[in-house]
């Protein structure tokens, strides 16, 4: 049984009249999604504006995935278990894995980079349960819910119950760090920024982290792309999450930058 529920397909949008980039456009996201179901929440953090495409999929919690990593690394860099984008982050225990780019020592960023699930594992664990809740809690992230175990809470698989949270929520928590709403203090900021850049126009830039999940057999049909971008001397978070068959996180990442691009955001 497949734990992901079918999406609603319902549009809307809040208008805003400040500016031609906001709200996104509804043709815009519907071309990029091309009939795939799933949601893209944009707010604009100056005004709290938000474009909500699907809003019953907006809603849905879900196994957040790989985009849990940031916080678990704004949490880890709070606690001083790790200082740095530059530091060694990751030694490799000689494990080959299929991902080539885990079967050697890390960086902080080249970990963040190449979502190195064993790295942040380990980072997890040396955060342990009781300070990962109290930080969980703080933050309000999700439903709250690591009792999974402190390693795989974020981590679908058959018979386990993850942490849930909305894409309407991820792009709410998202839209409060970068408005400063959250306790982290401005270093860890800087290095989650450093790590999270994506891509660089002369428009903007894009923070982001992508996030993918299967289902019981293990077929990807779940794809997160979770951040913010910054353009035109605004900052917008977001949040999208797609669903289907050999869907991944590299999906809603290429959603999200078709719609930027199409928005002039990229």
């Amino acid at each position: 049984m497949r734990y992901i529920l079918a999406f609603c397909l319902i549009i809307t949008a809040t208008p805003l009249a400040h500016s031609q980039t906001f709200p996104v456009s509804e043709s815009a996201v519907n071309s990029a999604f091309a009939g795939r179901k799933g949601a893209l929440v944009v707010i604009d953090c100056s005004s709290g504006a938000i474009s909500n495409f699907h809003p019953d999929a907006a809603a849905e919690p879900l196994a957040p995935c790989s985009t849990f990593k940031i916080w678990n690394t704004l949490i880890g860099l709070e606690l001083g278990v790790i200082a740095s984008a530059a530091e060694p982050f990751y030694q490799w225990d000689g494990r080959t894995r299929a991902i080539t780019a885990w079967n050697k020592d890390l960086m902080l960023k080249e970990a963040f980079q190449a979502s190195c699930v064993p790295a942040f594992q380990n980072l997890a664990r040396q955060i342990g349960p009781e300070r990962m809740q109290h930080w969980i809690d703080k933050i309000g992230y999700g439903d709250r819910d690591i009792s999974a175990g402190i390693d795989v809470f974020w981590l679908p698989a058959k018979g386990r119950k993850t942490v849930l949270i909305s894409p309407m929520e991820q792009a709410q928590l998202m839209c409060k760090l970068v408005s400063g709403k959250l306790p982290f203090h401005e270093k860890s900021l800087a290095v989650i920024k450093e790590i999270m850049t994506t891509q660089k126009t002369d428009r903007g830039v894009l923070y982001g982290k992508t996030g993918s999940g299967a289902d019981d057999r293990g077929t990807y049909i779940l794809g997160w792309f979770a951040g913010y971008v910054e353009s035109n001397g605004r900052t917008y978070a977001f949040a999208c999450a797609v669903q289907g068959e050999k869907i991944m996180g590299k999906d809603a990442r290429a959603i999200v930058e078709t719609v930027f691009e199409k928005q002039g955001l990229l």
